[in-house]
């Protein structure tokens, strides 16, 4: 573990191996610990890194206005990394798409694993069923308190209880419950989802540059393999046929009885198939 400074920011981040560089991109729900498997395998052929987005994980708490895919593209030239495949989970995804639209010549390939995009405004039920869980988990002047960061005290229950709501619906799926998931890593995805809020609520307010890049996903330029859960959200797996679709020459890979985070859900079914993908990915 160590930290790297990049963009006026320091990252909390790993790297190992030698190689091809892969940079693994984690989910809005999780931190850099969601690809521990993973790391270690591609590191055996590959330069890995992985890295804590602002907000997240180790690196320092955010201020200001925050572009993640600039973040991405300083991180790799901090580390002198010209060009890399980008495995992107969730938000991660997302903005893999944004650095590989700013600057192609920086990305030799991209996974996308239940990946967002963004600008995309989600659907109904799952945009209803989000808010629901959520002001289920807590009262709603609490949760206003806590997202305009005018609370005094955040309740650590309260915490808990978010992140759990989010477990639940994302990472276990709005059709399963949770005895159907291995204990372990429902524990591993609560605590990495506890930890994301409670930074968010005590941490100093900040914004995010986000970019529109619904209606550019045919100026993809880099080969894509699209790996989507079938226990995900309906919008994600709605979002996972348009990148199929509308992405030039896009592979698809579904992973049945799976949720929101198949890298720690099914980490040898994930490792093989980026194996695989990185090792020819046209």
């Amino acid at each position: 573990m160590g930290m790297i400074e990049a963009a006026g920011a320091r990252f909390g981040y790993d790297e190992a191996g030698n190689g091809p560089a892969v940079v693994l991109l984690h989910a809005g729900i999780a931190d850099r610990r969601m690809w521990d498997r993973q790391f270690a395998a591609l590191a055996r052929h590959h330069r890995v890194i992985r890295y804590d987005r602002r907000g997240h994980g180790e690196s320092v708490p955010v201020e200001g206005t925050v572009s993640h895919h600039h973040d991405l593209l300083a991180v790799m030239s901090a580390l002198g990394v010209d060009r890399a495949a980008l495995v992107g989970s969730s938000m991660g995804g997302a903005y893999a798409l944004d650095a590989a639209l700013a600057a192609p010549d920086r990305v030799e390939s991209l996974a996308l694993i239940g990946s967002g995009l963004s600008g995309h405004e989600w659907p109904e039920p799952m945009a209803s069923d989000s808010r629901e869980a959520m002001l289920a988990a807590v009262p709603v002047e609490d949760l206003k308190r806590y997202l305009d960061h005018t609370a005094d005290h955040v309740d650590e229950a309260h915490v808990r209880a978010v992140a759990e709501a989010n477990v639940r619906y994302l990472v276990v799926g709005p059709h399963r419950t949770p005895d159907a998931v291995d204990p372990r890593f429902y524990v591993q995805a609560l605590e990495m989802c506890a930890d994301v809020y409670r930074r968010e609520w005590t941490e100093p307010k900040w914004t995010e540059d986000v970019p529109d890049t619904r209606h550019r996903l045919g100026e993809i330029t880099a080969p894509t393999l699209v790996l989507i859960g079938l226990e995900d959200g309906s919008g994600l797996l709605e979002l996972a046929d348009r990148f199929t679709t509308e992405i030039p020459g896009a592979r698809r890979l579904d992973l049945p009885d799976t949720g929101h985070l198949p890298p720690l859900e099914r980490p040898a079914e994930v490792t093989e198939a980026l194996q695989d993908w990185l090792r020819k990915p046209t």
